[in-house]
C-alpha cells in the first residue's frame, strides 16, 4: 500500500513532541578522522576507480592520447586541489612516485584533456560506480539543479535564477541525490536555459536500476502527471508539492489522483516528507562551497567535463567520509560487476 492510499494521520500534541528523543549524538571522532585522511583517502578511490576505465581516446590529428584513466586521474586532482595547471605538476610528479600514475604529462595536456568529448561518458559512469558503495544506506533520494556560471564573477545562482534573460551564461548540473549521504548517484548537464522537469524521468530511471528506491522528492518545477505516475509504475513513492492552481484531474495518470487527495488531507506528514530534499541543496552546498561555484574552461565540452569533475570529487570525498562514520567498506569492482552501465 502506498503512503497516500493510508487513513489522515491525527496531528501531533504538544506532549508528542515533549516524549521526542532527540538523535544520537554526532560521532565527532570518526568525522575529525575522515577528514585529516581525506586526501590519502581520495587519491586511494580516485586511482582505484580510474584503473576501471579503458581506451586511448581520439585527441585529434591522427593522433591518439594518454591512456583514459590517466586523464581522468589528473582532471580529477587539478579540481580537488584547486591548482593551476603549472602549479598542478609538482603533485603530479609526487602522484607518480607514489604509483598513482605512470608518467606526468606537461600542463598543457592536462588543459586539453578537459576539451576531450570522449572523456565525458567515462566522467559519466564513474560517478555513477562511485556512489554504489553506499548503496545500502541510500533508500530516499531527492532531485533537484543548479548552475555554475561560465565566468567566475558572476552572481550566485541562487540569485540569477529567477533572471531568465542571465541563464545562458550558465552551464547547468542536475543532479540526484541520496538525502542519507548527500552522494550523487546520477548527473546530466546541460546549457542553463534548459528546464528541470524534463530530466527527471532519465535521473530517476538510471538510479533505480542500480539502487533500491523508497521515496523521491522534488520541488514544484518536477511537478507533472507523467512524473508522478512513472515514479509510481516503479514503484517509488514521489513526494511532489502541487501548484496552486492544481486539480485532482487524474487525466491518465491515476497517481496524480491519488497523491493529491493525500497531499490535500496530510499537509503537515506530506511536507515533512517533501523537505528531505533539503539535503540536495545541503549537497550543492557542499559541491560548491569546495570547488566553486563556477568553471574555469571556456569551451562547452571542457565545461561539461569541469562540473562532472566537480562531482565525482565530490562523491570520493563522501565516501572518504562514510569510510568513518558509517563503517562501508568500497570495492569498486565488485561494485562495477553488477551495475546497470548507462551511456
Amino acid at each position: 500500500m502506498k503512503v497516500y492510499d493510508k487513513e489522515p494521520e491525527p496531528q501531533k500534541t504538544m506532549d508528542d513532541w515533549a516524549n521526542f528523543e532527540a538523535d544520537e549524538p554526532f560521532n565527532w571522532r570518526a568525522y575529525n578522522n575522515s577528514q585529516t585522511r581525506e586526501k590519502v583517502i581520495f587519491l586511494n578511490l580516485l586511482k582505484e576507480l580510474a584503473t576501471l576505465t579503458e581506451g586511448n581516446p581520439y585527441a585529434g590529428k591522427g593522433r591518439y592520447s594518454r591512456p583514459v584513466n590517466h586523464m581522468i586521474f589528473c582532471m580529477c586532482f587539478k579540481v580537488y586541489s584547486g591548482l593551476s595547471s603549472r602549479r598542478l605538476i609538482s603533485d603530479l610528479e609526487l602522484c607518480r612516485n607514489r604509483d598513482f600514475i605512470s608518467s606526468v604529462p606537461h600542463f598543457n595536456s592536462v588543459c586539453n584533456y578537459f576539451d576531450n568529448k570522449n572523456v565525458t561518458k567515462h566522467l559519466k559512469h564513474l560517478i555513477e560506480l562511485s556512489a554504489l558503495p553506499v548503496a545500502q544506506l541510500e533508500s530516499k533520494f531527492a532531485i533537484d539543479s543548479t548552475g555554475f556560471s561560465e565566468r567566475k564573477y558572476m552572481e550566485r545562482w541562487s540569485s540569477a535564477r529567477q533572471k531568465f534573460s542571465m541563464h545562458q551564461q550558465y552551464k547547468k548540473a542536475h543532479c540526484i541525490y541520496g538525502v542519507y549521504s548527500n552522494i550523487i548517484a546520477n548527473a546530466i548537464i546541460t546549457e542553463g536555459t534548459v528546464a528541470d522537469s524534463p530530466r527527471f524521468l532519465e535521473l530517476l530511471q538510471h538510479t533505480a536500476d542500480n539502487f533500491n528506491i523508497e521515496e523521491i522528492s522534488a520541488d514544484l518545477a518536477y511537478s507533472s502527471r507523467e512524473n508522478l505516475q512513472f515514479a509510481e509504475d516503479l514503484g517509488i513513492t514521489p513526494y511532489i508539492p502541487f501548484k496552486k492552481n492544481a486539480t485532482g484531474k487524474s487525466k491518465g495518470a491515476p497517481a496524480w489522483n491519488r497523491i493529491y487527495k493525500y497531499f490535500k488531507n496530510n499537509r503537515e506528514e506530506f511536507m515533512k516528507r517533501y523537505h528531505q530534499r533539503s539535503n540536495a541543496e545541503s549537497g550543492f552546498f557542499m559541491l560548491k562551497q569546495r570547488f566553486s561555484d563556477s568553471v574555469m574552461f571556456k569551451t562547452p565540452i571542457s565545461q561539461t567535463n569541469e562540473i562532472l569533475c566537480k562531482i565525482l570529487c565530490h562523491n570520493l570525498c563522501v565516501l572518504a567520509q562514510e569510510i568513518y562514520l558509517s563503517k562501508i567498506e568500497i570495492d569498486f569492482k565488485s561494485c562495477a560487476s553488477f551495475m546497470v552501465a548507462h551511456n
